[in-house]
């Protein structure tokens, strides 16, 4: 057994011996009691952070974690990961949530592929997928901006609906201030202007389409 695996068990084991002698956890819903979802950065500096800045309890929101906290496809994990807060788990808020200090706005295509070399990745594959290093690091220069064209994304998304409210923000990796780049003022009263009305504002069906319960 590796280190890392002796770790983990043996930090898990007295996490749940101590879970057990104050009786056990309260059982949280796999829905979002506020039917937010946040799309993050990976930075570990955010672990056990973000949350308690932001207000957030364990069942209230959904957290999508990618480095930069970008989605600059019309579809990939990212997206897929929304459409299934959105259109299984009730999720009706997206926050789209930067922070100060992101590594990203170091990281290049040229250093990624530098690295890739360094560690003996093939050429060809190197070569094959720079176009979309270039694409997805390179534009990220400044992580207000970065986080308001993410919310521009989300928002032109073909595959996400326009019932859904998008925010822009940017937390301080030391101090947990956050900041608003976009606040998502006028979202709805343009998707009511559009000539929809109170009554057909989504209800989002909690369960899949067999009546079970998803479970993710």
């Amino acid at each position: 057994m590796s280190e890392l695996t002796r770790q983990i068990l043996k930090a898990n084991k007295s996490f749940v011996k101590q879970s057990l002698s104050q009786g056990g956890f309260d059982e949280v819903s796999k829905y979002p009691s506020r039917n937010l979802a946040v799309l993050t950065c990976m930075d570990t500096r955010l672990l056990n952070f973000l949350e308690p800045a932001m207000g957030l309890a364990r069942g209230e929101a959904k957290l999508i974690k990618v480095a930069g906290n970008t989605a600059f496809e019309d579809f990939d994990s990212v997206i897929g990961s929304l459409m299934v807060a959105v259109y299984e788990l009730h999720v009706h808020d997206i926050i789209v949530m930067g922070h100060d200090d992101c590594g990203m706005l170091k990281t290049t295509a040229d250093s990624l592929c530098r690295h890739m070399a360094e560690e003996g990745i093939d050429e060809k594959a190197i070569a094959a997928v720079r176009p979309k290093l270039e694409q997805w690091a390179d534009p990220i220069t400044d992580i207000d901006a970065s986080v308001c064209d993410t919310v521009r994304r989300l928002r032109a998304n073909p595959y996400l609906p326009s019932s859904l409210t998008i925010y822009g923000m940017v937390i301080h990796p030391h101090t947990g201030e956050i900041r608003v780049v976009d606040d998502g003022e006028g979202q709805e009263q343009r998707y009511y202007e559009s000539g929809h009305t109170t009554n057909e504002r989504p209800r989002r069906r909690p369960r899949g389409d067999d009546g079970v319960d998803p479970g993710y």
